[in-house]
């Protein structure tokens, strides 16, 4: 009898500590919480939002059969100022395709090199490899927005665009729209604002700064503005996953039987007995995405947690670079080789890649480039994570693969980052819960100072 006591005492103790833990970082970030999930809340269908207020770049009617793509390449190309990078095609059928490219710089040039310009590395028929970085690869539709680590707002443009991971130097392509069934050029959504893209560029300064790049001039001298907000909401975060952490633990019950009233909302109770019911219980259904997304976070707030992250998952730039010590693949040119048009390419990748999904070509950058592709599955279920290909732009043959699926748990978790932390894993489905667990965070800041304060009342009037 002595040692259940004592167990008892032991475990009243431990639940204790950890509820003090759990109110105290609660207290202390609740604000900043509320209002980074909030705006997460919202940012979830940062995609979405966008196209819908740009629909008519977006959405065509389905006209009989779409044309061939390389006769849609040639009639849009004179209309676009600039050097065509690639195309993006979209299983939906009633979605407009994407023509990838560079605007020209000052002086009228284009940016990357034209055909050519490797031409001296052909020896007698064959190609001299040499080592250089990886092609760059496209984004597919509703990928990749972000100019910065996280997901800085970049243009309107949703889609088609070349970026590293942490920021890097990939080139972020413009998109002409066009209308796969007739060849009309629906122009470029990059050019057109809308407030809806001012909203949601809002949102995300909140979510990502508390806005306080806004402010002009210092608030701390020696410390950017922007930077000082990231640490804010970096930290409060990390409070945050605290809390989940705790409120774990604090919600397992004393007594087997007691499980099902932390199961469920006794609505017949009182107003305090309910708030408390819906801090626990929604709490506790939503504990694993509340956790991804609190414990992803900090990764764009602190120097010392993104390295940590990488380091631990492999994707760590030194780690990267000891496992890419090779060259560059090239397409094998000989005299009179002639490269596959898009529809050939596209049929290529089907072989490869069997599954109804979104593909973005880009093409090569001379006569020994290769072949970059993109491809997304679609669906409501559908991972969201991309396969990608480099192809020989002669023969069509599989110089590179990075699939998905055969990648390491390790490494889809390390790569996944991103869309851990917005939800973007299974397509439709998981945002769809993200969204309701976004709700569900948001209200635990005011539900959990609510009980705090019914304590409190409580507190005073025993004393």
């Amino acid at each position: 009898m002595n040692k259940a006591k004592k167990a008892k005492s032991g475990w009243v103790k431990t639940r204790k500590l950890f509820n003090d833990i759990h109110l105290w970082g609660g207290l202390i970030s609740g604000i900043i919480v509320f209002v980074v999930c909030l705006t997460g809340t919202i940012y979830v269908y940062n995609t979405e939002l966008r196209e819908a207020a740009l629909s008519s770049y977006y959405k065509v009617e389905k006209e009989g059969k779409k044309l061939p793509v390389d006769s849609l390449l040639s009639m849009v190309r004179p209309m676009i100022s600039g050097k065509v990078t690639g195309i993006r095609i979209p299983f939906d059928e009633t979605a407009s395709y994407g023509v990838l490219y560079t605007k020209k710089k000052a002086g009228g040039e284009d940016g990357p090199s034209g055909i050519g310009s490797r031409d001296r590395e052909r020896v007698a028929g064959e190609v001299v490899p040499k080592t250089s970085s990886t092609p760059a690869k496209a984004g597919s539709r509703g990928k990749g927005k972000d100019g910065e680590a996280h997901h800085q707002e970049g243009s309107a443009s949703t889609g088609g665009e070349h970026k590293a991971p942490q920021g890097g130097g990939r080139r972020r392509s413009n998109q002409m729209m066009v209308n796969p069934y007739t060849g009309e050029a629906l122009g470029d959504p990059a050019e057109e604002k809308t407030k809806t893209a001012d909203f949601m560029q809002t949102m995300f300064g909140l979510h990502r700064w508390l806005l306080l790049n806004e402010i002009e001039g210092p608030i701390i001298e020696g410390i950017e503005n922007r930077k000082l907000g990231s640490w804010i909401t970096g930290t409060a975060t990390l409070l945050f996953l605290l809390g989940v952490l705790t409120g774990l633990v604090i919600w397992f019950p004393n007594k087997i039987r007691s499980w099902k009233n932390g199961l469920k909302v006794k609505w017949s109770a009182s107003w305090k007995r309910v708030n408390h019911d819906l801090h626990n219980t929604l709490g506790l259904y939503t504990w694993i995405f509340l956790f991804l997304m609190a414990v992803t976070g900090p990764f764009w707030s602190f120097e010392w947690y993104r390295e940590g992250w990488q380091k631990a998952w492999g994707t760590h730039q030194s780690q990267q670079i000891e496992k890419g010590q090779k060259s560059e693949p090239l397409s094998r040119y000989t005299t009179g080789s002639s490269p596959m048009d898009i529809q050939e390419t596209i049929a290529a990748v089907n072989v490869i890649l069997p599954y109804d999904g979104d593909i973005t070509i880009n093409f090569p950058k001379d006569s020994v480039g290769t072949l970059s592709i993109t491809k997304n599955r679609v669906g409501f279920f559908a991972p969201s994570a991309s396969d990608k290909l480099v192809l020989d732009q002669y023969s069509g043959d599989v110089l590179e693969k990075d699939l998905f699926r055969e990648k390491s748990i390790r490494n889809r978790i390390g790569s996944s980052i991103k869309a851990l932390h917005i939800g973007d894993v299974y397509g439709p489905f998981t945002k769809l819960l993200y969204f309701i667990s976004c709700l569900v965070a948001t209200s635990l800041p005011v539900t959990g100072v609510l009980i705090w304060l019914n304590k409190m009342k409580k507190s005073r009037k025993e004393k």
